[in-house]
């Protein structure tokens, strides 16, 4: 687990990418946006990154999200759920749960956005 203050303060995810291999952006039912980028080879995700300017939980949730699926294979990536990245961070208070899933929402269409193109 990690402490959600000491993880947003190193967040090497954050950011848009230039020319990814694939993309998605969603809006939340709180407002909040988030974007997902992926440069993938061979079904291995090599790169991602993602941008949001919601609160410093959707911040850390996107970042936890992005941590966990560096170098996982599609389908590993697929296996990450809102519950797993609420577990990985200490502090997302229940009334923020939505924002793992707005991450998690945003790299499974990003996912998606790989898959409809090969």
């Amino acid at each position: 687990m990690k402490d959600l203050e000491s993880f947003v303060k190193d967040i090497k995810y954050f950011g848009k990418m230039d020319n990814p291999t694939s993309w998605a952006y969603v809006k939340g039912p709180c407002g909040d946006e988030m974007e997902f980028y992926l440069r993938i080879d061979n079904d291995i995700i090599e790169e991602v990154k993602f941008y949001t300017e919601g609160c410093i939980f959707t911040v850390a949730c996107g970042a936890m999200t992005a941590h966990l699926a560096l170098g996982k294979s599609i389908d590993g990536a697929l296996s990450i759920s809102p519950w797993t990245v609420i577990n990985e961070l200490e502090g997302i208070p229940k009334d923020h749960i939505h924002c793992s899933i707005l991450a998690v929402t945003s790299l499974y269409r990003a996912i998606t956005d790989y898959l409809l193109k090969e």
